[in-house]
């Protein structure tokens, strides 16, 4: 059995045994009344909560299609857990309450399927997958830990490898369709009549600031600061046909040909910018943009 199936099984074992071992403590459910059967029941719920859960991970591999893999880092592992959550709870809310109705209803009228009850039961089991989920991040954190910080050296790594091309290698800023456009430089425009006229190379980043953005720049080996009447969005327009130019958080563009060093710690990663040594932060629905940016450079043909 390979690592990975191994340590999946385990993990869904011990997962079932504490919502049991729960259940076990408190007895919902009327489970009071049935004495030493009660503990019969609590097999089937053990069942029933590993049969689920391992249907969950084939519902994850096949439909939502995310496998379980450590390899896509901690940021994957992280939001797949969270749908595992999702889509697991109510499923293994909806067997046990089949359970109580065609199974436990005997003794303890109460069991019958209603709304009531699956609302029941689908808040206490959302109450122990919770604690679950608690328990495993906390076990799992410093693997989670030590794959950011592989993440953050590999996109370091690749980022000073194409930081370190010769321009006639491989223009780092040109955009595919318009060669030209190195030589005869960018106009960012508003809505009102500035602009700012720049090499793309001399772009640092675009902040938000209201109904304004913040344009910072090199000129003279000096750091500037031009403020333009526009929308991140018009900006985003502007700049899509340079690749290294990407959006890492809601207020932010930047220009990933300027960023001197990615730091990350404890799930939090800041871009450090050149020359005004600024940290940008780097929001998790933004991050995989980054990765494809650095990633998608060094795969164009030279």
């Amino acid at each position: 059995m390979k690592q990975g199936r191994k340590e999946t099984i385990t993990t869904r074992i011990i997962s079932t045994t504490f919502m049991v071992v729960a259940l076990a403590v408190f007895k919902p459910f009327g489970l009071d009344a049935w004495q030493w059967q009660a503990y019969v029941h609590l097999a089937a719920f053990w069942v029933i909560g590993f049969s689920i859960c391992m249907l969950t991970d084939i519902i994850l591999k096949y439909v939502v299609k995310m496998p379980r893999s450590f390899k896509k880092g901690a940021e994957y592992i992280i939001r797949r857990n969270l749908w595992f959550q999702f889509i697991n709870t109510p499923l293994v809310a909806l067997g046990i309450c089949l359970y109580r109705h065609f199974v436990l209803s005997d003794r303890v009228a109460g069991n019958l399927f209603s709304v009531v009850n699956f609302l029941e039961t689908l808040v206490i089991i959302a109450f122990c997958s919770f604690a679950i989920g608690l328990y495993w991040r906390f076990k799992f954190r410093s693997k989670y830990l030590a794959m950011e910080l592989e993440e953050t050296r590999l996109l370091n790594e690749q980022l000073k490898e194409i930081q370190s091309e010769k321009p006639s290698e491989k223009p780092l800023q040109q955009a595919p369709e318009s060669t030209d456009c190195q030589s005869q430089g960018l106009t960012l425009t508003g809505t009102t009549n500035e602009s700012v006229t720049l090499q793309i190379s001399d772009l640092l980043f675009i902040e938000a600031v209201g109904n304004y953005v913040k344009v910072n720049h090199l000129r003279d080996d000096q750091v500037y600061t031009d403020m333009l009447r526009a929308t991140m969005k018009q900006m985003e327009e502007t700049l899509q046909g340079y690749p290294m130019v990407v959006r890492c958080h809601r207020a932010f563009l930047v220009n990933l040909g300027q960023v001197e060093q990615i730091t990350s710690h404890s799930g939090s990663t800041q871009l450090l910018i050149k020359h005004c040594h600024e940290s940008l932060p780097v929001s998790r629905s933004n991050m995989s943009q980054v990765r494809a940016a650095i990633s998608n450079h060094l795969s164009y043909p030279t």
